[in-house]
């Protein structure tokens, strides 16, 4: 033979070896396509494509459309679509990029599912797979995701085991609803008590794809094009009561040196070791001075805050200029909490040499903007330069909105003189370049402003288009003073949010029309979506949160205080008790197993007496038509053999209790007795025949 024939010769056995059922195989690519769906938005097209077809291609072997490829060629399959993951990974070795290719292998494995032994080992994986999306999503949408592709699995499971079972799809559902309930809870209990230690090792999440949000940089229309997404930014949840909406200044990041028209950071942040940020930022109870934030990923170090807040969990820390800090970059939901000094806070004060970088300008550009500058300095000190920029912006036309006009090269002139249109990054930029050219050291602050009340009006959210930017600016005597030019410009901006500053020009989520937030005329929808947020808030807070200091604030409220050996001692406790209940329903399932078997000894005893008797049972024959027969052949023991037919019909057919069940098997093994003797009596010899 030669080596081409060897090579179709072993295609062709690999190619018609597709034991599985139809339907096993159909729930399991069902599973895989659900399991996909929540890394849809991170993994590249072609990836999602090639798993797509190469599932589908085993789907057609299946019917024989197609047939699976042999080794050589699913070895080339593979290197080529490795080598377009390495080309698109291009050196950039993470979690993230591990996961993708993770679900390559998975895509892979479509091909050399042949036998019962493949399905087992794709079903394991595949709930590896559901693991791995946990990842990247915690919602309790993709929970009840990932938790509905695993039982699309069971079912799986089941049909390949019992493929012509009839209605084994309903009676599947069902036994898979019952085991459960049976294990929900024990799990529940386990969830609760079970210690929750830190890791021993802790994986970053790092990322190349981009994450909605505020930067490090900014540029003129960085902050407005921000502005028409509705995704959440974070939660909060104060222990008193909410500030007013015009104090709710999230203070996130301070930007001080300007790069031409880009505003950036000064001082770059310091390098940090890979690792994972706390999750778990709650301690015991709010108090009333003290607010929870529950973040959503950034892949930053920053945390938003507002002015005169100190730490209080330990997973975030205050930095230099009132501003707070994680130690790692936040990759998923974290929870952290923070305290409103109740006490004025001292005028802080800062040496020449430090303030100097806030003065900071490039050596050209904007001539009128600093000539502008230097006549108000002429007579005026600090805090008049300041109420004269502020009451400029009150009584000329200046307009804030989302379609700012495209600025030419000297950008701030042209915004202060002549379009006098833009948006807060345009007026926070514009304000700092003319402070800092009247010698006042001044600074843009990134963050949120404003946030909306949640369900129930429990906690606030607040989403991107509240992003916003402003200046503060440093005086004698006084520190650093807060100066929002859109607070004289829009009122309405600071006083009650986007929506309604905007509300004329008609500009609020114009490029967004799924977001239900661009729905606030429509009652159900914002009801709906609020309650929908509530349920994934109390989610986040309570299920993934659940993290050692809230297992221990929970412990603690429990009679007689819990600490981490206690909880040990419990959660043994649970596994010993779930294990004798276990043991208990084993047992008695023996046991009835037991009276099974009895009762099947007592029939093949029935058997062989027939047997003997030359009334041999035939395939498929009923009991009574058995006591028929060896009635005609052996009148003397009709009635007995008569009787036992109908006692074992109505041992399987009728439901009686357990100790009716033990009674009954004693009578019929007292019958069997009977017919035993009768049969020695009329002189029975083995072999005799009968029709």
């Amino acid at each position: 033979m030669s080596f081409l024939d060897r090579i179709r010769g072993t295609q062709s056995e690999e190619a018609t070896a597709t034991n599985l059922p139809s339907r096993a195989l159909l729930w399991l690519i069902a599973s895989f396509a659900l399991l996909l769906s929540p890394q849809w938005d991170r993994l590249p097209l072609w990836l999602i494509a090639a798993c797509a077809v190469l599932a589908a291609w085993r789907w057609l072997a299946q019917y024989g459309r197609v047939r699976l490829p042999g080794r050589l060629l699913r070895t080339g399959i593979m290197l080529v679509l490795i080598g377009v993951y390495v080309a698109t990974v291009q050196g950039r070795f993470t979690v993230d990029t591990a996961a993708s290719f993770f679900v390559l292998a998975v895509g892979l494995k479509w091909l050399e599912t042949r036998s019962v032994r493949d399905f087992y080992v794709l079903f394991f994986i595949l709930v590896y797979l559901a693991s791995v999306n946990f990842l990247f999503h915690q919602e309790i949408l993709w929970a009840l995701v990932n938790f509905t592709g695993i039982a699309l699995l069971l079912v799986g499971l089941q049909v390949l085991n019992a493929p012509e079972l009839p209605g084994g799809m309903t009676s599947g559902w069902r036994r898979l609803g019952g085991m459960f309930l049976k294990t929900l809870p024990i799990v529940v209990l386990l969830f609760v008590f079970f210690p929750r230690m830190s890791p021993l090792w802790s994986v970053p999440l790092v990322s190349g794809e981009a994450r909605t949000g505020i930067s490090d940089t900014m540029r003129p229309g960085d902050i407005s094009n921000l502005a028409q997404s509705s995704e959440r930014a974070f939660r909060v949840t104060f222990g008193g009561e909410m500030p007013a909406y015009r104090d709710r200044y999230w203070r996130g990041l301070i930007l001080d040196y300007l790069d031409g028209e880009t505003w950036r950071q000064g001082q770059q942040e310091p390098f940090r070791a890979l690792g994972r940020v706390a999750v778990d930022g709650g301690i015991g109870e709010l108090e009333p001075n003290q607010y929870d934030v529950l973040l959503e990923p950034t892949d930053q170090r920053w945390a938003f805050a507002l002015e005169g807040s100190r730490a209080v969990s330990d997973n975030v820390f205050e930095d230099s200029a009132d501003l707070f800090r994680f130690r790692r970059p936040a990759d998923s939901p974290v929870r952290y909490r923070l305290a409103l000094e109740s006490e004025a806070s001292v005028a802080e004060t800062q040496n020449a040499v430090e303030l100097r970088r806030y003065l900071q300008l490039p050596q050209e550009g904007n001539p009128r903007a600093r000539d502008f500058a230097r006549e108000l300095r002429r007579t005026m000190d600090d805090e008049q330069v300041v109420r004269t920029l502020l009451q400029r912006f009150r009584e000329q036309e200046y307009f804030y909105t989302l379609r700012p006009p495209a600025m030419p090269e000297d950008g701030i002139d042209s915004l202060l003189f002549d379009e006098k249109r833009g948006f807060c990054a345009h007026y926070a930029g514009a304000t700092t370049f003319v402070l800092r050219a009247a010698g006042i050291p001044s600074r843009v602050v990134v963050g949120y402003q404003g946030g909306e009340n949640g369900a129930g009006g429990d906690y606030l959210i607040v989403r991107q288009y509240d992003a916003h930017a402003w200046v503060e600016a440093y005086i004698d005597g006084r520190g650093w003073v807060r100066i929002d030019p859109t607070a004289a410009i829009a009122p309405d901006r600071i006083e009650s949010g986007l929506r309604d500053a905007v509300a004329e020009e008609g500009s609020f989520l114009e490029n967004n029309w799924a977001s239900p937030q661009r729905y606030a005329d429509v009652a159900l929808v914002q009801w709906a979506s609020l309650q929908l947020d509530r349920i994934n808030y109390q989610w986040q807070r309570w299920v993934v949160g659940y993290q050692g200091q809230s297992q221990m604030d929970l412990m603690s409220r429990l009679p007689g205080g819990f600490g981490m050996r206690e909880l040990g001692y419990m959660t043994a406790g649970i596994v010993g008790a779930g294990l004798l209940i276990a043991g208990l329903i084993s047992a008695l399932q023996m046991r009835r197993g037991e009276r099974r078997d009895a009762l099947r000894r007592v029939v093949d005893t029935w058997h062989r007496l027939c047997a003997s008797a030359g009334v041999p049972v035939r395939h498929g024959e009923t009991p009574s038509v058995l006591a028929s027969r060896l009635a005609k052949a052996e009148p003397a023991a009709g009635d007995s053999a008569r009787l036992f037919a109908r006692m074992v019909n109505s041992h399987y057919y009728s439901a009686g209790k357990d100790d009716e069940g033990v009674e009954q098997l004693k009578r019929m093994r007292r019958l069997l007795a009977t017919m035993k003797r009768q049969l020695r009596r009329s002189g029975t010899r083995t072999g005799r025949s009968s029709d």
